[in-house]
């Protein structure tokens, strides 16, 4: 134990115990206050998520068709915008790193924050691994290089950066992303032309329940098709992580979260339309690049473009975006759940520019190595299951603090309350199934991994949480 004051451990509420810990101990894990305003953080929130809409949302259409991918979009879309409003209200509530982890401690104790923590840890840090191989792929249309050189270089650079400090990191993320949204708008305009509604439904009709033109796979193809759908938007709830480094969390995080939001949502409305809408969805369901492959298509331009080259290379900036961002959430929530003891103590280290160095290099190591399996759609899958499981938990955090604590300070309210988190939170509870439509035994792994963590907690980890640490009720 890192302590110069008096050590001792006293016993908290749910079994847990907390050891005291000396001023040096905060004063080696400490973030840079006021490195990001709330245009920064709605940058942010576009950035976690933008890399969705060039890979990763089109195998839904192997999964559900158009028709089966267009009412999970429906769904998920709802269920974001609701939990963006609840997250928007938790978040001046608990304004710590730790992000959903906090909601969730300060709503159901110290095993609630760590159950949900750990779900997120697992969304973010297998996350970049799934872009670095839509970043190989990407690569290899347009330099002819693909594999773990790209994955390794790629890891490397922008670990550095983050590195270096946390706003120089968000300043360069806002403007990597500003131009992946140019990529889109171009892409958009360049389809709208070829759009035809006809090229929506052109994957053959199969002989399941329900199946028609608009739902091939039929009724079930929707629900196998959710896991893609979140594509569109995973990540955005990692606008809170920032709380510790924001000038003003209380006015800042809200901004941040919501405007986000909105820019998603009409990016995700504008490529599932005209994307299969031009290209057809049948060639694109399989896709490591769609857009690119939308662009060559025959059914649009029939080879290599201007537009389709120029797509290509700014558009691996939108997969960079979301990259670059996911580790810099991944790094925050590490360094929160560890300085509060829930974690290794050691990851939650900082160096002199302020950034956390042990939570940024380890899992960027483990990142790398799931890399090399090179198949995205199935990471997809495991970080799909990570946030599903803590969205639940974070709409369910909302619910019982309205509910328990009604006259808690709340900087800003959910509009709709309970009703609002409610939504969410069943739709929530239905995408972790999902993942179980399309590739059962990658999300069983996925569960062996997250109970692996919970004997961790159980036996040892709850038994050495740090006192007065941010976010954490001292027991004395």
């Amino acid at each position: 134990m890192e302590s110069a004051g008096q050590p001792g451990v006293e016993a908290g509420h749910a079994g847990v115990e907390y050891e005291k810990v000396g001023r040096e101990y905060f004063e080696n894990r400490q973030l840079k206050r006021g490195a990001a305003g709330w245009l920064l953080l709605v940058g942010l929130g576009v950035a976690y998520v933008i890399s969705g809409d060039f890979a990763g949302w089109n195998f839904g259409l192997a999964q559900g068709g158009w028709g089966g991918l267009f009412v999970a979009s429906l769904l998920m879309a709802t269920m974001y915008t609701c939990m963006c409003f609840a997250l928007a209200e938790l978040a001046t509530i608990a304004p710590t790193a730790g992000g959903g982890s906090g909601f969730a401690r300060r709503a159901f104790g110290p095993w609630g924050g760590f159950l949900c923590g750990v779900a997120i840890l697992m969304e973010y840090a297998i996350a970049p691994a799934a872009i670095a191989v839509f970043i190989g792929a990407y690569c290899n249309s347009l330099f002819g290089i693909d594999g773990w050189t790209v994955y390794l270089g790629f890891y490397a650079v922008f670990l550095g950066i983050h590195l270096y400090g946390a706003g120089e990191a968000l300043r360069l993320i806002f403007a990597i992303t500003a131009l992946a949204v140019v990529a889109l708008i171009v892409f958009v305009l360049a389809m709208i032309p070829h759009f035809d509604v006809n090229n929506l439904f052109d994957i053959p009709a199969t002989d399941a329940a329900g199946a028609s033109p608009f739902l091939p796979f039929g009724y079930i193809g929707i629900w196998a098709a959710i896991p893609y759908a979140i594509w569109f938007f995973l990540a955005i709830e990692g606008v809170p992580l920032a709380a510790e480094e924001t000038s003003d969390p209380k006015r800042d995080l809200p901004r941040g979260l919501i405007g986000g939001m909105f820019v998603l949502l009409a990016f995700c409305a504008l490529i599932l339309t005209f994307g299969p809408g031009g290209a057809g969805a049948d060639a694109l369901k399989d896709s490591g690049n769609p857009l690119v492959a939308a662009l060559e298509s025959s059914k649009v331009y029939g080879g290599p473009t201007w537009i389709s080259r120029f797509v290509n290379f700014v558009g691996l900036a939108g997969l960079i975006a979301s990259f670059f961002s996911i580790i810099y959430g991944y790094s925050r929530l590490i360094f929160s759940m560890s300085r509060a003891g829930y974690l290794p103590r050691a990851l939650s280290l900082t160096g002199s520019r302020k950034t956390p160095y042990v939570a940024l290099i380890v899992p960027g190591i483990i990142g790398f190595l799931l890399s090399l399996s090179g198949q995205g759609d199935l990471l997809i899958l495991i970080a799909v299951f990570g946030a599903t499981i803590s969205y639940v938990m974070m709409m369910a955090s909302h619910i019982a603090l309205r509910i328990r604590e009604p006259d808690l300070a709340r900087p800003y309210r959910t509009p709709g309350g309970i009703l609002t988190s409610g939504v969410a939170l069943v739709l929530a509870c239905a995408a972790v199934v999902a993942g179980f439509l399309v590739d059962p035994r990658v999300v069983i792994g996925a569960a062996v991994v997250y109970a692996i963590f919970v004997g961790y907690f159980a036996i040892y980890s709850r038994h050495h949480l740090v006192a007065a640490a941010p976010g954490e009720e001292a027991p004395y």
